[in-house]
């Protein structure tokens, strides 16, 4: 598990990407306690992100470069454009739980939080997407502050833990890493430019320009607000809409930004795909449902699982899963193609397990009932469950599963019948239907 770190207004975790487990699957993990008036520095990513909204509410702001016809009087084949950089603030809270940052190639990744109440967020960044053209390290290019310094602290320490426990190839390539980030200059992408240059370019004093730079400062990726932020939000965006309305100036096409939406609900019970009132539910939100996950190729599941219920043995067709659990505690055992265990073990609030594509998972609740998200590193991802309704073993032929389990008919028929329930098993199942049968 990484280790936790804190500065100012902000707390983070990163989990060690260097990892057996995580560079199989091509994704990194954060994440962030962001404490009231916090703000999140500007910053783009090399890989698409999926953030999951555990608690709290605030401001998302996303900067786009948009192009506008320049002049309609030129051909085809001449067409000019003009660039306008313009900035779109969404609300997001807990009733959005999933939040995407990539819409359409104009967008840039970097974003600024504004924090109404204290937030935590879990980032997920699929540095495998095709969208990532560098290598498979996780990078955040910040256009302010000085925060690279302390996270790539946080990072440095994360890894010398986990390399404690883990064996030695791992240690080593965790200090490896180790030893390239302090080579670097622990700044924004403006600190390694001449002062003079950045004072030019932006036609400011040498002071000003160490400013930009952050040279000065210390105070991280996260910073905390002096004074009440004023800035265009959703509610004020609506109302110069309406304005502009009024006086006749829109045009209806210059609004349309990004028509993408870019949260959702996956924590709303009625959005539920699966339901068993005595096990639980699961929503799982894909490209279809979704439609922007088709450009960042991800894809989220929501779980929640009632005290000592079930989830059916299952395995990911076509994606790797990172699961996080949420509240509560949960048993897992993972199973790869050779039929060994490769895990078995409690997964609480807070932690992450990384489950490769075709391994068979279980999960069991605990008695506190167990609640998780695992993203997944396909738009489309398809789970094909083992038992119950609509699994493989109900799909069998009779005479087919007789034969390969070494069963007679009726113990083959019983086992095809004898889970009635979709993904979701309740754990009084079995004396049910013993129940049932006496």
């Amino acid at each position: 598990m990484p280790k936790l770190s804190g500065i100012q207004s902000e707390w983070f975790q990163y989990w060690d990407e260097n990892d057996d487990e995580f560079q199989c699957a091509g994704v990194a993990l954060v994440r962030h306690t962001i404490q009231r008036r916090g703000i999140l520095l500007p910053y783009y990513t090399n890989a698409p992100q999926l953030i999951y909204v555990v608690q709290g509410k605030g401001l998302l702001s996303q900067v786009v470069l948009r192009r506008t016809n320049q002049d309609h009087h030129h051909s085809l084949e001449t067409e000019e454009h003009k660039k306008e950089i313009e900035t779109s603030t969404r609300r997001f809270d807990q009733s959005g739980r999933v939040t995407s940052l990539l819409c359409q190639p104009e967008w840039l990744n970097g974003f600024i939080t504004r924090v109404i109440s204290d937030l935590v967020l879990v980032v997920l960044q699929d540095t495998l997407n095709a969208a990532n053209q560098l290598d498979l390290n996780a990078r955040e290019f910040y256009l302010a502050g000085n925060p690279q310094e302390q996270s790539d602290e946080s990072r440095r320490q994360s890894r010398r833990s986990q390399g404690e426990q883990g064996d030695e190839s791992r240690r080593r390539q965790g200090q490896g890493q180790s030893q390239r980030g302090e080579q670097q200059n622990g700044g924004n992408i403006l600190s390694g430019l001449d002062t003079q240059i950045v004072a030019d370019l932006y036609n400011i004093n040498e002071e000003q320009a160490k400013n930009l730079q952050g040279l000065n400062d210390g105070r991280g990726r996260i910073v905390e607000a002096q004074d009440e932020l004023r800035f265009l939000s959703p509610e004020s965006q609506d109302d110069e809409r309406e304005e502009r309305r009024q006086q006749g100036r829109d045009n209806g096409i210059e609004e349309t930004l990004c028509t993408l939406r870019l949260k959702y609900n996956i924590g709303n019970p009625e959005n539920a795909d699966i339901y068993n009132p005595r096990a639980g539910r699961i929503t799982s939100l894909n490209s279809h449902t979704f439609p922007v996950l088709r450009r960042l190729q991800l894809s989220a599941e929501r779980g929640f699982l009632y005290q000592n219920a079930f989830v059916a043995p299952f395995y990911n067709l076509n994606s790797n899963s990172l699961v996080y659990g949420l509240r509560g505690n949960g048993r897992i055992q993972v199973v790869n193609d050779n039929g060994d265990n490769v895990f078995d073990g409690e997964l609480r609030e807070g932690q992450a397990l990384i489950v490769p594509q075709n391994f068979v998972v279980v999960k069991k609740a605990g008695d506190e009932g167990f609640e998780w998200v695992a993203f997944k590193t396909n738009d489309n991802a398809i789970v094909n469950p083992l038992a119950g309704q609509n699994s493989f073993i109900q799909a069998l032929p009779l005479d087919v599963l007789a034969n390969s389990f070494n069963l007679n008919r009726e113990e083959a028929q019983r086992l095809k019948n004898n889970r009635q329930e979709q993904r979701l098993f309740s754990s009084n199942s079995r004396s049910q239907r013993r129940e049932s049968r006496d």
